[in-house]
């Protein structure tokens, strides 16, 4: 499954996933040994793979030819694409999606290729040892377009109010892989929006990218919102005469997010966050969880009373983001990097790996209504000046992709944080009465009192983006003592209430949603290998603090 609707109606579009590949690890008693692997997936779920760690490749047959377009919505997380043994690609991080073009392609059947590595290693700056799993796999679609003297590349949507009506921002990208064979033809290029219909005329001349824009003006439009999640589709084509060239289909929703005082604003009206941290991780499927797995997830933290989701810590499944826009979830959606200091900062790829991974988590990104604030950097050096240096670029090019939503980021650098200043939304991970043995309203009341007379953060909104406590599912005893879901449930009792009640907090996310394996480099003393602060274990099966966090958050 490549979305939860249809993107193409004339381009001719084929998932290569969703069936069995070659897989065949080159490392280890089994290198060189072929198996049949299902894909989308990770090889931990294998049973003979469940701890591996190194090189693989994943080979499909495919019938094709002429100009064609591969992409790959996401593998862990560096691959190296080729196609009857010549290398066409080579991408870095597992979360973001990547595309080739082959053009003039003999017709016939290839050899589809695609080595995997999941190690640790020098040229890797973000995925590293970390206090979740870095799994190895084809994790996300493959997906196979044939195109032709021409495609889209992509269609991004901002909605606004202009002179107090609804007012769509069109950004068109055009790519021309021939030039000779659109020379003298008339090229029309036509956006549809509901029942308002906009041409250009491509000028091939004009070298093999063009971005085309517009502004439409809508009478009559139902807004995006958690309560009415309404969303329209943008359609283009490319047309010489009655002939389509190509087309594009993406969704979208009319919806404004403001940053006002120490509120933010959806629609010009205030809302209260109570949502919940998620990592793409499963027993069963590694960070591949398939559609109706995912939708679960969310059915389950929907019915909690939840309104919003984090995704720590990197870009989500497009899967995920469009069961969001439909479902009315808001979404913080950061990049990918957690709990790297300084000196793993000073890494030489660091900076470039991340900017890419915003770079591409924004350019596929952009339409999705329910995301309504980017996050970067989860607990890094934000307490140092080489720190903030990157903190400062990171928030310049967010802001120069998209100037619609707010930014921020999570941080954990108490009373020492240089960098609130630089986002619009000051945000916190805090655990009273788990990692500080403080009562939660006086360390929440420290951590604002704090953020005021830093002053750069002061008039700003905050939001607790951590809190929480850990539980194994089943441990109980008499006396609640840390790790028993007794004591999780009333911690997180103390920690909501005090977080919901607070004029200063606009909003709260529950670290995390359901328990998840970390990677066993990293460990760092975590019962079972894996982290225990989820409110439902990795099998999903609620702990008792889900009852408690429901009951919370449907009071408040």
């Amino acid at each position: 499954m490549i979305r939860t609707f249809k993107t193409h109606e004339v381009r001719m579009q084929e998932e290569l996933t969703g069936s069995l590949w070659e897989f065949e690890p080159c490392e280890g008693d089994y290198a060189g040994t072929k198996f049949q692997m299902a894909t989308p997936g990770c090889f931990e779920t294998h049973p003979l793979f469940a701890n591996y760690r190194g090189e693989a490749y994943f080979r499909k047959k495919i019938t094709a030819g002429g100009n064609i377009r591969i992409e790959c919505k996401g593998v862990s997380h560096t691959a190296t694409v080729l196609l009857d043994g010549e290398q066409i690609a080579q991408h870095y991080n597992a979360y973001t999606p990547f595309s080739v073009i082959k053009k003039d392609l003999i017709e016939g059947t290839h050899l589809l290729e695609i080595k995997v590595d999941n190690r640790f290693t020098e040229k890797s700056a973000l995925h590293i040892p970390n206090d979740y799993m870095s799994y190895g796999g084809v994790s996300r679609p493959v997906v196979l377009e044939k195109i032709g003297a021409l495609y889209f590349e992509y269609v991004h949507v901002k909605t606004y109010h202009k002179n107090g009506k609804w007012t769509a921002g069109v950004k068109v990208s055009i790519h021309i892989l021939d030039q000779k064979r659109l020379i003298g033809e008339n090229v029309v290029i036509s956006l549809q929006i509901g029942e308002v219909i906009y041409d250009w005329q491509l000028l091939s001349d004009k070298g093999d990218r063009q971005i085309l824009s517009t502004e439409i003006i809508f009478e009559d439009v139902q807004e995006w919102s958690p309560d009415s999640p309404k969303l329209y589709e943008v359609k283009l084509q490319a047309k010489v005469g009655e002939i389509v060239m190509d087309d594009l289909i993406d969704r979208f929703g009319f919806r404004e997010i403001k940053v006002q005082g120490k509120e933010i604003l959806l629609n010009e009206k205030k809302f209260r966050i109570k949502g919940v941290c998620r990592h793409e991780d499963h027993p069963d499927y590694g960070c591949a969880l398939p559609y109706a797995a995912i939708c679960h997830d969310l059915m389950l933290i929907q019915q909690m009373g939840a309104n919003s989701i984090r995704t720590a810590h990197y870009p989500n499944d497009e899967i995920f983001l469009d069961l969001c826009d439909e479902l009315g979830i808001l979404v913080w959606e950061e990049n990918h990097a957690r709990g790297i200091e300084e000196s793993e900062m000073r890494h030489p790829l660091f900076e470039t790996q991340a900017e890419n991974v915003i770079r591409e988590m924004i350019m596929n990104h952009y339409n999705h209504p329910s995301i309504y604030i980017w996050g970067i950097l989860n607990e890094c050096a934000s307490e140092t000046e080489f720190g903030r240096s990157c903190y400062q670029k990171q928030f310049a090019l967010i802001r120069q992709l998209d100037a619609t939503r707010p930014c921020t980021f999570a941080s954990c650098k108490f009373f020492q944080d240089i960098c609130f200043d630089l986002p619009d939304v000051i945000s916190c991970n805090i655990y009273p009465r788990w990692y500080v043995d403080k009562p939660v309203q006086q360390y929440l009341a420290e951590v604002c009192d704090w953020i005021k007379e830093d002053g750069k953060g002061k008039d700003k909104p905050f939001i607790v983006s951590e809190i929480g406590a850990g539980a194994l599912y089943g441990c109980h005893n008499s006396y609640h003592g840390k790790w028993t879901e007794e004591y999780q449930a009333e911690a997180l009792a103390e920690q909501l209430t005090a977080c919901l009640e607070s004029s200063e907090c606009m909003g709260v996310y529950i670290w995390q949603f359901c328990d998840v394996r970390v990677s066993s480099e990293w460990f760092a003393g975590r019962p079972r290998e894996m982290n225990n602060k989820g409110i439902v274990d990795e099998y999903r099966r609620p702990k008792l603090a889900y009852e408690k966090v429901k009951e919370i958050f449907q009071k408040y």
